[in-house]
């Protein structure tokens, strides 16, 4: 199974603290909004003849083209990323029309933006992990002491 080695450690759990050898370079975006899934024609044998019809895209590859809407880096996606993603749309496809043999492909396209958890992890990227209520209940817990948990516990002599 082809990948990219193993996930980065945790930096705090580094033995040496080496600063990164390329330093990272941050350019502006100019987002482009996410296109629809492209009508085409496809050439099928029909009888042992070539004929002409307009393809048809899967129910889970329009699902699944949807769900990039929702994408936490939808705003970094410019046009170049949305051709890349067109393709892949195509490949998803036809993994569900039955060409299995394309699911190492799809997979190593999809990890390329962070589809899994291992995938995120690798690329470093993080989810925002709690909102303000989170944290407010995560407050009020810390505040209780062991001592009052265990107020009306008693201890049976034997």
């Amino acid at each position: 199974m082809a990948g990219r080695g193993p996930a980065p450690k945790d930096p705090s759990r580094r033995a040496r603290t080496n600063k990164d050898p390329v330093p990272l370079r941050v350019v502006p975006v100019a987002a482009t909004p996410q296109p629809d899934l492209p009508e085409f024609d496809v050439e099928v044998k029909v009888d042992g003849e070539l004929v002409t019809q307009e393809f048809e895209w899967p129910v889970q590859t329009r699902q699944w083209w949807r769900m990039l809407a929702s994408h936490p880096l939808l705003p970094e996606f410019t046009d170049m990323d949305w051709s890349y993603l067109l393709d892949t749309a195509r490949l998803h496809a036809s993994f569900w029309m039955g060409r299995l043999d394309l699911a190492s492909e799809l997979r190593l396209r999809e990890a390329k933006y962070g589809f899994t958890p291992d995938d995120r992890l690798r690329l470093r990227i993080s989810y925002a992990e709690a909102t303000g209520a989170e944290l407010d209940t995560a407050d009020r817990v810390k505040r209780v002491s062991a001592r009052d948990r265990a107020q009306g516990i008693r201890r049976l002599e034997a």
